[in-house]
């Protein structure tokens, strides 16, 4: 499975603050916004990303993280002139997909629980169809809602509706069999301009082939595209590091756990950051481990 993060779009919401960069790349707490979707790659197993943004947000991005080698993963980018839709991603990421089934991560959306993982290696082991997550939130006219009969299959998707039918929202990470991007190509643009993740959801549902994971209550999710937003994502990680010692979506972290960099890396990369608490965290990992041994 190949994953793409689509970290474009004017950050309309959050201006001025992003008038000059990328919300994706602003700190959530002390990690850039962008290493949470990441992570939700690296924690379904996917190793080759595509990041998705604009021309003056790319070579940043490209800065930041390089091609993925020093993390033990692959990297490739690509540019989205203008903010098209979300659906546009698969436009922009055909070549990069090629017949690979895919996993597409919007850069301000945050997950996180104990029951993730294993979620996100269930969606990830799609074969055929697409799978999307649903969770209920109080403001679902803000997002694509997801409709469910008393059985739980889905039976209608509406984008933004004026009076929602369900509150159950659809967050921003989406898992698709091989033929998304065909499907992408073939949809029409809405009356906003736009590539519309719904549209490409419905040629899914209308084949049969949409199902649907409901966030439970171990699975928390977080848009952090607003300032409000941004500001309790922040609180919210903070808190969920000190309390528990473990930090929220570290991919060196995650990385170093699934094989892909080993410990002699992992304390190079965590000697490049060790003037902060991020850095020391990741020496603190090494340290017990060796304690255990």
């Amino acid at each position: 499975m190949r994953g793409i993060v689509l970290a474009g779009g004017t950050g309309s919401r959050m201006w001025p603050a992003t008038l000059a960069i990328s919300k994706q790349l602003i700190p959530v707490y002390d990690r850039p916004m962008i290493y949470y979707s990441i992570c939700m790659h690296l924690m379904s197993g996917i190793r080759d990303i595509l990041i998705i943004s604009t021309p003056q947000d790319t070579p940043r991005f490209q800065q930041l993280l390089g091609d993925g080698s020093r993390w033990g993963i692959s990297f490739s980018y690509a540019v989205q002139p203008e903010p098209q839709g979300v659906a546009e991603a698969f436009v922009i990421g055909s070549e990069f997909v090629g017949n690979h089934s895919s996993s597409l991560a919007l850069g301000d959306n945050i997950f996180y629980g104990r029951g993730l993982r294993s979620l996100l290696q269930k969606a990830s082991a799609l074969d055929k169809g697409a799978k999307v997550l649903a969770c209920p939130v109080d403001n679902p006219g803000q997002y694509g809602v997801v409709v469910l009969d008393k059985d739980g299959v889905v039976r209608e998707i509406e984008e933004k509706p004026d009076i929602p039918r369900s509150d159950y929202a659809i967050p921003g990470l989406y898992f698709y069999d091989s033929t998304v991007c065909e499907k992408a190509r073939s949809i029409n643009c809405s009356s906003r301009g736009e590539w519309e993740i719904t549209a490409l959801n419905r040629i899914y549902l209308d084949e049969g082939r949409l199902s649907v994971e409901i966030l439970e209550d171990n699975v928390a999710w977080v848009d952090a595209g607003t300032p409000e937003a941004l500001l309790d994502a922040s609180r919210l990680v903070e808190r969920i590091d000190r309390h528990s010692g473990a930090k929220l979506c570290c991919p060196e972290e995650i990385c170093w756990e699934l094989g892909y960099i080993d410990s002699m890396q992992l304390e190079t990369l965590a000697g490049q950051l060790r003037k902060s608490r991020y850095g020391r965290y990741l020496l603190a990992l090494l340290h017990d481990t060796c304690a255990e041994t």
